[in-house]
This record gives C-alpha cells, structure tokens and sequence, in this order.
C-alpha cells in the first residue's frame, strides 16, 4: 500500500467481482496490518469492499481442532464471522488471509476463503484477458 500511495505501483488490476468481505486475521489487527489489506482490496475496480467486525476466527492455530477446546473455537466463530459469511450472496468473495481462518470459515459456513494475494492475482489475470482497448483513432490510418 506504501508503493501505491507513493504512486510507484503500477499494476493493471481488472474487475473479478462486484463485493468482498474481508476477515482480518488477528496477527494483522494486532500489528495494524489490516487496514493496509483493507485498501489493497479497494485498488481492484468495481470491488466493494466491506470489513467483518469480529473478534478472532476461533481457530488459533490448531486450537479449534482441539477435542477440549473445539466447542469453544465455534462459538467464537458464531459471534459475527460465519454469521457474516452466510449472509454473504455466492457471488460475493470472502477474504481472509490467515490459513486457521480460511479452514475456519470453510468447515463453518462452507465457503472458500481467498488470501488477499489470491484476489489480487485474479483481478490481474482479468486486466490481462479483457484489455482496455485503445481509443479510436480520429482520423483514419493509411497504410
């Protein structure tokens, strides 16, 4: 995000989907890396980007999948993440860059998450096979 505000960033990013929603992991929270993820997502065109208000996923690692501690990590999950999640419409991109939270969202509320990377890599790929086309020219061309 650095780059771009210094206008050195120069990607061809195309449009892939009319909203996210985007999970912050809690590395990011605490580090106040996630606002930085929140406008990289705002750089891809036509993309509305709406932040889930929640607390940590509930996985923590491998703490969800603990027997003694799983009953905890859903009920964690179920304050507003997979709430959030199912009310998401299917062509609505779910964004969450931890790896215990893309498992967390995927086993409890069935979708697939996508890294923030992911999206970016998307949004590339389609500048690349829809290119703007060039203008027409004003007068014609002779060979």
């Amino acid at each position: 995000m650095r780059e771009a505000e210094a206008g050195r960033l120069q990607l061809p990013l195309g449009p892939v989907a009319g909203k996210a929603v985007v999970h912050g992991h809690c590395h990011q929270k605490s580090f106040g890396a996630f606002k930085p993820v929140e406008q990289v997502l705002r750089l891809v065109p036509d993309l509305d980007v709406e932040t889930i208000e929640s607390s940590c996923c509930g996985m923590a690692g491998a703490f969800g999948y603990g027997a003694d501690t799983y009953q905890t990590s859903i009920e964690m999950a179920e304050l507003s993440l997979l709430p959030a999640v199912r009310r998401a419409d299917d062509a609505t991109l779910i964004v969450a860059d931890g790896t215990s939270c893309r498992h967390q969202i995927k086993d409890g509320a069935g979708r697939a998450a996508l890294h923030v990377a992911r999206v970016l890599a998307m949004s590339l790929d389609s500048a690349r096979s829809n290119p703007t086309p060039l203008p027409l020219a004003k007068e014609p061309i002779h060979g």
